[in-house]
């Protein structure tokens, strides 16, 4: 499973309505290989799921995953922080053995 927090929630509300996202639509969470730890995260909306993937609802919001990615992501806290320093979604993943300084790559 995968947890979306409210803040995240809510982010994810305001980008879809703002951007005219049509419902049912949903957050696409996956890994590539890549980054400066070995795999980075991929974040985007999708119109609909694709076969195989794992799909999730929380809040009104759907998520999509990958069967590959889910490996890495069972156990994920997808957060929304905003501060002085910026503001953006942040993984928090139990999975992940080493973070780069940025928070979008890993190594598992």
């Amino acid at each position: 499973m995968i947890e979306v927090t409210e803040r995240a929630i809510s982010e994810i509300k305001r980008i879809t309505a703002e951007q005219k996202i049509p419902e049912g639509a949903g957050l696409r969470l996956g890994v590539k290989g890549g980054g400066c730890s070995g795999f980075s995260y991929t974040l985007g909306f999708e119109l609909s799921s694709r076969p195989g993937d794992q799909v999730f609802e929380m809040g009104g919001v759907r998520v999509f995953c990958d069967p590959k990615s889910i490996l890495y992501l069972t156990g994920m806290k997808l957060d929304f922080e905003e501060s002085l320093m910026g503001r953006g979604f942040k993984f928090v993943n139990p999975n992940a053995k080493h973070t780069c300084g940025c928070g979008q790559s890993f190594s598992a």
